[in-house]
């Protein structure tokens, strides 16, 4: 078991930014994919972003390409999404995510991740 710690959300304005963390715990990541995953008012969860521990190959909803990054501190156990240019329409409760040997073509499907973080809130003002 993984265990996942989201932090970093907040309250910023139209075109502002925000860097969200998950600190993860319990296992080494060699071969996990870690992903970022969102869910907004009366939607379902969405994937957002997603990047393979090993070789760190990156994914993306096309939702928020160019506008967020994400990326990995191996020597904190550590993902981070540094989302720029926040639109209203990326608020929701962001969740961290992560599994091992999820194969790529399922990256973006919540069902392939075992581990989960609590969430944490991004509200995005207009």
């Amino acid at each position: 078991q993984v265990q996942l710690v989201e932090s970093g959300g907040g309250l910023v304005q139209t075109g502002g930014s925000l860097r969200l963390s998950c600190a993860a715990s319990g296992r080494t990541l060699g071969g996990y994919t870690m992903a970022w995953f969102r869910q907004g008012p009366g939607k379902e969860r969405e994937f957002v972003a997603g990047i393979r521990w090993s070789g760190g190959t990156t994914y993306y909803a096309d939702s928020v390409k160019g506008r967020f990054t994400i990326s990995k501190d191996s020597a904190k156990n550590t993902v981070y999404l540094q989302m720029n240019s926040l639109k209203p329409e990326d608020t929701a409760v962001y969740y961290c995510a992560a599994s091992y040997g999820v194969i790529t073509s399922n990256s973006y499907n919540s069902a392939a991740y075992k581990n989960w973080g609590q969430g944490t809130q991004v509200t995005v003002a207009s």
